[in-house]
């Protein structure tokens, strides 16, 4: 059995079902399970791709994202998906540590080809959506290729995904994640969201990212629900697709969550459809949550990063929501624990790392076994984040180990900072780093993205914290900005603040 057996069961027992949505065209179970039957013996037979082999994709999202993904778990291969905010260089480099095989791209990012060809010659190259005579196209791949029965060279414990995190320091880490990972991780999601076949999933966040492949999307598909998903997210199309197509389930991080509710479509559009929304990636902003449960939407948390699949730890639909800020229970079939810098276990509510156990952390960084026996240690993965349990198990997360500011022997959370920060009328958004100081060793600077049109001054910004806060945990300097440097979620790159201050990367 490999996890491509989920899709055929479901095309076994609702052949008819529609899979997957996307800009007006279905793909039911059964029409699903058959391209990617035959983009497995297409890759077979063209380009030789068999188990181990890796195979990149560069493309927003569209159905045969996800075929590819299938297909490369029938043949035991492994998929490497290429984040398209990437400068080319980057993405270089992630097909050449990867030693990648073949790239399969569309034609919007065909700018990298030039640079691929001079640096990766050997690397076959295909496009999802080229024309003739530009190069071959998936579609025409698939109709050429001939052969029946099935392809069983795999099973759950082939890798799957090598899956790059941005890294904070030097080069990205490719982080792999075997069949297993995804299964479980899926079964996980299946409890969190009480997750059945008459759901429908809308898909808005990128398929690069384990969050938006993993937390719903592959679930709901093992689960044989319906998945409508979206090439790239804009506020207006979500909104429009929740008002006409209904979906019962969709995960949003903070920048989503923002720019929905910012836009004039949020107060006229029904959101009754929506069982719940999911959200993570970061700390959310409570004020987010409340905009969500205010228009009757119950929101889930989770937890969890590249290394965990990513579900790892999540309030569940119909369990406590109560604990304001607290990002759940450890998942169904994974554990989480606090720790000092020792490992040991630290007892309820006092802060320490949390590390993260179970089928589906990660197996390896590819290529990189110092990273990896740094990270996982007796089978626990070191998150580097900081955070805390309490007496009843529940998990708040502070903020990022490496974000951590030791002011005078006193911890400073970012995270907390940026929080009474972000309450200010006159705040968009902020981000709060440590400053080498020679009196304190660090003290809090913030970066402030101010509302159009505001003239809140640094002082007034001080006091408000001040309001909150203890005088230690107010910024020394807050610096006005136009925009801060991001992840391809949103989430604000910490490290790259810091290079601004000649701070430690």
């Amino acid at each position: 059995m490999d996890l491509c057996s989920l899709i055929e069961r479901n095309a076994a027992f609702s052949p008819d079902k529609p899979a997957i949505a996307f800009e007006g065209e279905v793909l039911s179970y059964a029409a699903f399970r058959a391209r990617i039957e035959q983009a497995a013996r297409a890759l077979r037979a063209e380009f030789g791709i068999g188990r181990g082999d890796r195979v990149a994709v560069l493309s927003l999202n569209r159905p045969d994202y996800l075929v590819l993904l299938y297909a490369c778990a029938r043949l035991g291969a492994v998929l490497v998906p290429l984040n398209w905010r990437l400068a080319a260089v980057e993405q270089l480099f992630i097909l050449t540590d990867a030693a990648v095989k073949l790239l399969v791209l569309e034609q919007a990012f065909a700018g990298i080809l030039p640079a691929l060809e001079a640096r990766l010659p050997a690397t076959g190259v295909i496009g999802f959506d080229f024309a003739p005579p530009r190069g071959d196209a998936f579609d025409r791949l698939l109709a050429r290729t001939r052969g029946n029965g099935p392809i069983a060279d795999a099973d759950l414990s082939c890798p799957l995904l090598i899956v790059y995190t941005s890294g904070t320091t030097g080069r990205p880490k490719g982080a792999v994640l075997r069949q297993e990972a995804l299964l479980w991780n899926g079964v996980m999601s299946q409890h969190m969201h009480g997750l059945t076949s008459d759901d429908h999933v809308l898909t808005v966040l990128p398929f690069f990212h384990v969050g938006g492949l993993n937390i719903q999307t592959t679930p709901a598909l093992h689960h044989g629900a319906t998945v409508t998903i979206h090439s790239r997210f804009t506020p207006e199309a979500a909104l429009a697709t929740i008002a006409r197509d209904r979906p019962t389930l969709t995960v949003l991080v903070p920048a989503t969550i923002q720019a929905m509710s910012d836009h004039p479509d949020w107060v006229l559009t029904d959101l009754s459809s929506l069982r719940a929304v999911s959200t993570g990636s970061t700390i959310v902003p409570p004020h987010l949550i409340e905009r969500l449960v205010a228009r009757g939407v119950p929101v889930l948390q989770v937890y969890g990063s590249t290394e965990t699949c990513p579900v790892a730890v999540y309030t569940r639909l119909g369990g406590d929501l109560s604990r304001a800020g607290s990002t759940g229970l450890p998942g169904l079939y994974c554990e989480a624990a606090v720790v000092d810098d020792n490992g040991r276990e630290l007892p309820p509510d006092v802060p320490g790392e949390i590390v993260v156990r179970g089928p589906n952390v990660f197996c390896e960084y590819w290529g990189n076994p110092e990273a990896t026996s740094e990270a996982l240690r007796d089978g626990w993965y070191r998150t580097g984040d900081i955070g805390r349990r309490d007496a009843d198990g529940y998990f708040w997360v502070h903020d990022r180990k490496k974000n951590l500011i030791i002011s005078g022997g006193e911890n400073i959370y970012p995270a907390e900072v940026e929080r009474v920060l972000r309450e200010h009328p006159d705040v968009v958004e902020c981000g709060v780093i440590g400053r080498p100081d020679p009196r304190w060793n660090e003290v809090p600077v913030a970066y402030v993205i101010r509302r159009v049109g505001c003239t809140v001054e640094a002082e007034g910004l001080k006091a408000h914290v001040l309001t909150q806060l203890a005088r230690f945990k107010v910024p020394r300097d807050i610096v006005f900005v136009d925009d801060l440097p991001r992840t391809a979620l949103g989430k604000v790159q910490h490290f790259m603040l810091r290079k601004l201050v000649g701070g430690a990367s």
